[in-house]
């Protein structure tokens, strides 16, 4: 399907080839909030130039906690999670997930997930450039 933008809007004309294999995926990793900076530097080592982070609440098998606040007692729901958000090449993936797990595992309950999904197509606003010379 093309996406069109005309001279009267002040854009340009780009139309997307869904035809063409563009291998992509996108990881979105929630971890701990303190195992951010180990993650960082674990994918800055795999090679990938840019992450998208996100603070984030969440709970999942884990059910939050109580804590006790003076004298009383309160469950929290909502644990302090962090979002990691990464588009990459096919040919990178393996080794991301292997950065990410190795570097935000505590070995307790909570460390969180990692999720991977296809995408059809990216696109650099700046220039114009698509596919994996937009990454």
């Amino acid at each position: 399907m093309a996406a069109k933008r005309g001279p009267a809007s002040g854009g340009t004309v780009f139309r997307r080839c869904l035809n063409k294999a563009i291998n992509m995926k996108k990881i979105e990793a929630i971890i701990k909030p303190f195992k951010l900076d180990e993650v960082k530097e674990a994918l800055q080592e795999v090679g990938l130039q840019g992450i998208t982070v996100t603070e984030a609440k969440g709970f999942g098998r884990q059910k939050g906690h109580t804590e006790l606040y003076r004298g009383a007692e309160y469950v929290v729901d909502f644990l302090p999670k962090v979002k990691i958000e990464v588009v990459l090449n096919d040919d990178l993936v393996e080794k991301a997930v292997e950065a990410i797990q190795n570097s935000a595992k505590t070995g307790r309950i909570g460390d969180g997930k990692i999720f991977i999904s296809a995408i059809e197509d990216a696109i650099r606003i700046r220039t114009g450039e698509v596919g994996g010379d937009a990454l």
